[in-house]
């Protein structure tokens, strides 16, 4: 009996395994698609003006780390806020919920950066907010929050289709419309 309560428990572990790694592969491509225009659009900017860019290797580390909080944050319950209230209310607060944590964390890093510069933590955090890579921050911040936004709306369309229901909906063809066409 203990074979057969290992074996189901080693089958139970590969396929979470699985499963966890086809999510975080989901997040990991629809998060990347969202930096990666990022980015490229950063480089174009900067290559007008003949600054090198090097900014995609960090990329990657930004869209694991985003995409596997975002899948755990997606399974804490907001309680009595969104409880039986339209799936937008959900959408909306939990896309301002991860831009602020997104703002929080890029102010964070961009006073890591400059604390040698500025003598300490605490004051590097303060000039963050005078300093022009606050510009960058917002243009990140913007752009992420897009990419929040997005994923919050498809989050909620998947589960009221159901398991596999978003994928047949875009690998489906589109149904004829009412009444024909041009009317």
């Amino acid at each position: 009996q203990r074979e057969k309560i290992a074996r189901n428990y080693a089958m139970g572990f590969r396929k979470k395994l699985i499963n966890e790694t086809k999510e975080m592969a989901l997040a990991g491509f629809y998060f990347a698609a969202w930096l990666g225009v990022l980015m490229t659009l950063k480089w174009l900017i900067l290559a007008d003006y003949r600054i090198e860019f090097h900014g995609f290797s960090l990329m990657l580390v930004g869209v694991l780390v985003l995409a596997k909080v975002v899948l755990v944050l997606e399974h804490v319950p907001l309680g009595t806020l969104v409880q039986n209230r339209p799936a937008l209310v959900d959408v909306i607060f939990r896309t301002a919920l991860y831009a602020l944590g997104v703002i929080v964390v890029l102010l964070l890093e961009k006073a890591f950066d400059g604390r040698h510069e500025y003598g300490g933590f605490g004051r590097s955090l303060r000039t963050v907010f005078h300093h022009l890579d606050i510009y960058h921050v917002w243009v990140n911040a913007i752009c992420l929050s897009g990419a929040l936004l997005g994923y919050n709306i498809l989050s909620v369309i998947r589960r009221h289709l159901g398991k596999g229901g978003l994928m047949r909906l875009f690998l489906s063809p589109l149904p004829e419309e009412a009444g024909g066409k041009g009317e």
